[in-house]
């Protein structure tokens, strides 16, 4: 096969979806956002949290309990 013939790789994209738009998509699933849960977004974004921290600070916030 020559270079020529080879399929074209298809790459991943990626979609940053910030707080206005994901509220949205919820929306239309019947999901909305507390008080409680746009403050600690709110926070989270004050202070530049990473997305790690984010991730960490929302499961021990609002995680489910074994």
């Amino acid at each position: 096969m020559s270079k020529t013939d080879k399929p074209a790789r298809v790459r991943s994209k990626r979609l940053t979806l910030g707080l206005g738009g994901f509220e949205k998509i919820s929306a239309v699933e019947g999901i909305r956002l507390t008080r409680d849960m746009k403050g600690t977004f709110r926070s989270l974004d004050k202070r530049k949290a990473s997305a790690a921290e984010r991730r960490s600070a929302i499961v021990k916030k609002y995680g489910r309990s074994s």
